[in-house]
């Protein structure tokens, strides 16, 4: 059966879900939901408004709206309605995140799968597998070189913000340092600097750069570095969208030094996180199918209804 599905926003994950969604056999896209009345797009548009109305047309919605605001104030209403999936990516609060699509899908009897993506998502998945093999680890999470698209679009939400990108970058000594097992006192906070790059109005920069520093969540406790740049030079030099990480697991077994390694190395952040997020949507659509409601972290989500085989076919592949 072909999984209809619709997504909500058309920023960078919108088009990136868009177009891996159309290279998909068991996946058709219905349309696109939007504020705006005229996207750059071949597919259907339609006024997000009127959503309620294709509540019997569409068995996934993908929720490609932005996690600062729009997840927190929308999601619990498109939940109500239909079977969701998000790329949620505010680490702290997940959890209230989770209790809040859960009650609301599970009283509506739909699925709403949160925090999808490569971390959250992929990486969480690696954190819980590679600390459940050692009876005592230790375990650090570094992200970039490259784009966070959560933290650039908190920046972009501030008043006076013409345009806006930051980078995550890791500390190279601290990644060798979780390598050899020495990686008990590195923190997420002190082992990344956050870059940020922007274009405002001169008048508003002392303002826009006191907002970021004290952002609660995004950039406080990080060393952050805040520059601002012409609009030419934004153009110029920071339209790629780059990005990864590792996570480093390691751990003593049989009197032996062990490590975990997984890392991405990504050239394009929103396409990656689409991918994830479209594998996820057939994961929803199935565990609906089975009755299922209510929601589901990628970690309560069984692998193998994430892939277009059915599991006769992985076991086969992979045993």
């Amino acid at each position: 059966m072909t999984i209809r599905a619709a997504i909500v926003g058309y920023g960078n994950l919108g088009r990136s879900v868009e177009d891996n969604i159309k290279r998909q056999d068991d996946i058709e896209l219905v349309g696109i939901f939007s504020r705006r009345t005229e996207l750059d797009t071949g597919t259907k548009v339609f006024p997000v408004a009127d959503i309620d109305s294709y509540v019997d047309d569409i068995d996934v919605l993908y929720l490609c709206i932005g996690s600062a605001t729009d997840i927190p104030e929308q999601a619990t209403k498109y939940a109500a309605k239909f079977t969701t999936v998000d790329t949620y990516d505010n680490h702290k609060r997940i959890p209230e995140h989770y209790e809040a699509m859960d009650e609301v899908a599970y009283a509506n009897d739909n699925v709403a799968i949160i925090s999808t993506g490569w971390d959250p998502g992929l990486f969480s998945l690696n954190r819980t597998l590679a600390s459940s093999l050692f009876p005592q680890s230790q375990q650090n999470t570094f992200w970039g070189k490259g784009v966070s698209q959560g933290h650039s679009d908190a920046l972009r939400r501030i008043d006076g913000v013409q345009k806006a990108v930051q980078y995550t970058i890791p500390r190279e000594d601290a990644i060798e340092s979780a390598r050899s097992g020495n990686g008990q006192d590195i923190t997420g906070h002190n082992a990344h600097l956050r870059q940020c790059w922007i274009v405002a109005d001169p008048a508003d920069h002392e303002r826009i750069e006191n907002e970021i520093r004290t952002m609660p969540d995004y950039f406080v406790g990080y060393e952050v570095e805040v520059h601002f740049i012409s609009e030419e030079e934004f153009v110029r030099d920071h339209q790629g969208l780059p990005h990864g990480g590792h996570v480093i697991t390691s751990g003593d077994l049989g009197g032996t030094h062990n490590t975990v390694e997984f890392s991405l190395d990504l050239n394009s952040n929103p396409a990656f996180t689409a991918a994830v997020q479209v594998a996820y949507g057939r994961a929803a659509y199935r565990l609906k199918e089975a009755g299922q409601s209510g929601a589901f972290s990628v970690l309560e989500v069984p692998p193998y209804l994430l892939a277009p085989q059915s599991l006769e076919e992985l076991l086969a592949r992979d045993v």
